[in-house]
């Protein structure tokens, strides 16, 4: 009998895990691949995470693996340029964007260091209900053998197809419709720093990550999606062209090391949270589209919130309750405000950005400040301060 079983060791499941042993849990931690493997994903971890990790004792490890820092931030759209970075959390100025088969095993290793027992190659079948309550979970063992065990608390990190959250009947409380496709790959010779840009229709991001590669992303309208995929080269080449084309010349200097690997499956929805025996962490409760490379800073904020939260109370089931409410409503705040912001971007029609980009030109400590609302480091409302909407005005 476990205290805790974390279905699922990525960005969301293995630091849940963690820091739940750490708190003097008993937790299985089960994971259907075999680590290292890649995945899809954006890399970034914004200034948030990264400080979150350095509090966790694991930014050492990022920084060991070859991950490249990461300092300087561009935006470039319709009329306006703008470069600047985030302001620093806990003194941190520096970010990474670590490929996923050097990140993950990193947290599923801090999830063992802290007492975790982690069984890879894994494969949950079902939960085990027991008067409407989830008290366990059914899988597949490496060899093939069947299994059960079980807990006071079963987390789903499972993903955008959470098999948890469709086995307890999780709905959807918030939902928009696709926004988005996108294709990317790796290159080697094309220096950068965080480059974003921006072209209606059109959305191109930059990151150095490791082995001195470059991550090379270019979005397109959901509604593409079909024509995009019949030639995704030449689609994903033209628009490097035509909405960077001074980046599209680096390119030429370099070499794309890896195929194409995209989606047009990027769902936007909020999940209800939590139920008798289970919660939903990561991209389990909550996905947006990628375009604003969010979702491994919230998998991390999200399982620090929820550990802390339970704390001492997971077998007090009044006080259990009380802070799995409390976890579901802290995502109805600053979750939900990145949610939006994103769905925003993934609209694809800069002009109202763009238009307010251009007047703070000149003025360097907004533009870090603007920086700063998708890292974490400032709030949307801090930003919006008195000082920044009277140069708005006299704009």
């Amino acid at each position: 009998m476990y205290d805790v079983i974390v279905i699922g060791a990525r960005c969301a499941g293995s630091p849940t895990a963690m820091l739940f042993a750490k708190q003097g849990y008993r937790v299985l931690l089960l994971e259907k691949a075999r680590f290292p493997q890649d995945t899809l994903s954006s890399h970034y971890i914004h200034m948030q995470g990264v400080a979150v990790l350095n509090r966790w004792g694991l930014l050492d490890k990022i920084r060991d693996s070859g991950a490249q820092p990461i300092t300087r931030q561009i935006y470039e759209g319709p009329g306006v340029r703008i470069e600047g970075f985030s302001l620093p959390i806990d003194g941190l100025r520096t970010t990474y964007a670590p490929r996923r088969y050097v990140l993950d095993p990193i947290l599923a290793d801090g999830a063992v260091a802290a007492g975790v027992e982690f069984r890879e190659g894994c494969a949950v079948k079902d939960l085990v209900f027991e008067d409407g309550r989830v008290v366990g979970v059914r899988y597949t063992t490496p060899s093939g053998a069947e299994a059960t065990d079980r807990a006071r608390l079963v987390v789903g990190a499972d993903g955008m197809r959470s098999l948890v959250a469709r086995k307890v009947g999780a709905e959807n409380v918030i939902e928009h419709p696709r926004m988005t496709t996108t294709y990317y790959s790796y290159w080697s010779g094309v220096p950068s720093n965080f480059e974003l840009y921006e072209q209606p229709g059109r959305w191109i991001g930059v990151l150095p990550t490791n082995d001195d590669r470059t991550l090379l992303m270019a979005y397109f309208p959901q509604d593409e999606y079909n024509q995009v995929r019949k030639n995704v080269e030449s689609a994903y080449l033209d628009a490097f062209r035509t909405t960077a084309p001074e980046l599209y010349e680096r390119m030429q200097s370099g070499k794309r090391e890896e195929q194409l690997y995209g989606t047009g499956h990027q769902e936007n929805y909020f999940r209800k949270a939590y139920g008798p025996g289970w919660v939903l962490v990561g991209d389990a409760v909550n996905h947006k589209d990628s375009i604003t490379a969010r979702g491994i800073t919230e998998a991390f904020v999200q399982a620090q919130t929820l550990t802390d939260y339970i704390g001492e109370r997971l077998h007090d089931e009044a006080a259990l309750n009380a802070a799995l409410r409390r976890y579901e409503n802290e995502l109805s705040n600053e979750a939900l405000n990145h949610y939006q912001g994103a769905l925003n971007v993934a609209e694809l029609k800069p002009e109202g950005r763009t238009e307010m980009l251009q007047k703070l030109v000149g003025h360097q400590e907004h533009i870090d400040r603007y920086f700063s609302t998708l890292s974490g480091a400032c709030s949307i409302d801090d930003f919006y301060n008195d000082e920044l909407l009277t140069l708005l005005d006299q704009s």
